[in-house]
C-alpha cells in the first residue's frame, strides 16, 4: 500500500508506527512540521512542513502543503496521528480515506475545550475510521456524536522482542553508582500531569524501612528544578539519580536493571508506554488509580494506589522490596500481559488489516 502518515517527527510513538510499515515493505510517506528527532528510517520519504512567517495562517499552509503531496503521492490512505492540529489539517485536505488515531488529550481535555473542541470533532466527524487505544477514550469520543461504528481500539502495542526480562546491566549499575542496592524506577516527564514530586515525597517514608534503597528518576520538564529542589530540602536527593532522557535503546538496560517500576499519573487514556515496556521486561508495576490502569494489573502483576498518595505508594514500594519472590511472580504475569494484550507486532497486523478494509470501501 501507499500509505501517507501526518504525524510528528518527534513522537516515539508515531516513529515506531511508521517503522513497522515502512519495514513490512508498504511505501510510506511522512509529513511533519516538527523535524525528525530519530535516525531516519530507511525506505520512508519524509517531508517536513516549513514554518510560515505569520503564525495564525500556519494551519492553512500545513493544509497546502498536505494537498500538494497527495496530488503528488496519490496516496491509498491518509493518516494522522492526533486529533488535534494533525486531524483538523488532514480533515481540510479533503482526502479519502483519511483515518485518525486519537492519543488522549485530544479527546479527553482539547475536546472538552469551547475553542479546541469544534476543530476536534469536524477532523473525527471528517475521519472514514478512527484508532484509540482505550475504551474510555472510545467513550469519550463517543459522547462527541461520533459514530461508534467507525471507532476501532488498537494498541501502540509493545515491543516484546526488544523489551523482555534480561540479567541487570552491572555496567550500567556501576555508572550510576548503585551498587548492589534495590532499584525503583520511573519514566515519566517532569510535568504536573505526571505528579513525580508524589514519589520523591515517598522516598523518605521508604527510606526508614530500607535505607539502602535507590531511585532512579527518568524524564525532562518544567518541573525539573523544582524536583530537585523538592529531593535536597526531603533529604533524599543522595538516593536518587536523576537520568535525564534516556534513548530509545537504552531504555531496555535501566528497566531490566531495576526491581520496581512506579508511575504516578494523574491521568493516563490508555496504558503508558513506559508501564506496558516495564511490564515487557518483568517487572512489577505500581501505578496509580487513573482510568484503564487498574485492567491491566488486575491478573496480579502489582499495586494500583491512589493519586497523590506518598504514604500509600511509600509502604507498597517497601512491601515490594522486602519480598523478592512476589517481586518475581509479579514480573512473570505482567510479561504474559503484555505478550498476550500489547503485542507490538499483533497490534500492528491488526491496522494493516484495518488500512486494507478501509481503503477497499472508500
Amino acid at each position: 500500500m501507499r500509505i501517507l502518515f501526518l504525524a510528528g517527527a518527534n513522537s516515539i510513538h508515531s516513529y515506531r508506527w511508521i517503522k513497522y510499515f515502512a519495514e513490512r515493505g508498504d511505501e510510506v510517506h511522512w509529513l511533519s512540521s516538527a523535524p525528525l528527532a530519530f535516525s531516519p528510517i530507511e525506505k520512508v520519504n519524509f517531508y517536513k512542513i516549513k514554518h510560515f512567517p505569520l503564525k495564525p495562517f500556519q494551519v492553512c499552509w500545513d493544509v497546502i502543503c498536505l494537498k500538494r503531496l497527495i496530488k503528488k503521492i496519490n496516496p491509498d490512505v491518509l493518516h494522522a496521528h492526533y486529533a488535534g492540529v494533525n486531524g483538523l489539517v488532514g480533515a481540510c485536505s479533503s482526502f479519502h480515506p483519511f483515518i485518525i488515531t486519537t492519543w488522549g488529550s485530544d479527546v479527553f481535555l482539547a475536546g472538552k475545550s469551547r475553542i479546541k473542541g469544534p476543530f476536534v470533532r469536524f477532523a473525527l466527524r471528517t475521519a472514514d475510521l478512527i484508532t484509540c487505544d482505550a475504551n474510555s477514550m472510545k467513550q469519550a469520543i463517543i459522547r462527541m456524536k461520533i459514530n461508534p461504528e467507525k471507532i476501532r481500539i488498537v494498541y501502540f502495542g509493545t515491543d516484546t522482542d526488544k523489551f523482555k526480562p534480561e540479567n541487570k546491566d552491572e555496567m550500567l549499575r556501576n555508572k550510576l553508582q548503585l551498587s548492589n542496592s534495590p532499584i525503583v524506577i520511573s519514566l515519566r516527564n517532569f510535568e504536573p500531569i505526571y505528579d513525580v514530586q508524589s514519589l520523591i515525597k515517598s522516598i523518605p517514608l521508604v527510606l526508614k524501612e530500607i535505607p539502602e534503597a535507590k531511585f532512579v528518576i527518568a524524564g525532562r520538564g518544567p518541573e525539573e528544578r523544582q524536583l530537585k529542589n523538592l529531593a535536597q530540602s526531603t533529604g533524599v536527593l543522595e538516593s536518587i539519580r536523576f537520568a535525564g532522557f534516556i534513548p530509545d535503546n537504552e531504555l531496555p538496560g535501566y528497566l531490566t536493571s531495576a526491581d520496581i517500576y512506579v508511575s504516578t499519573s494523574l491521568s493516563d487514556a490508555g496504558i503508558a508506554a513506559s508501564t506496558a515496556e516495564a511490564m515487557a521486561c518483568g517487572l512489577p508495576v505500581i501505578i496509580t488509580d487513573s482510568e484503564e490502569n487498574r485492567k491491566w494489573v488486575e491478573e496480579g502483576g502489582g499495586f494500583v494506589v491512589p493519586v497523590k498518595n506518598p504514604r500509600i505508594l511509600a509502604q507498597k514500594i517497601v512491601y515490594l522490596l522486602k519480598n523478592p519472590d512476589l517481586r518475581k511472580e509479579f514480573g512473570k504475569v505482567n510479561r504474559r500481559v503484555i505478550e498476550e494484550r500489547n503485542n507490538y507486532y499483533k497490534e500492528m497486523e491488526k491496522m494493516e488489516k484495518l488500512y486494507e478494509e478501509t481503503a477497499k470501501k472508500n
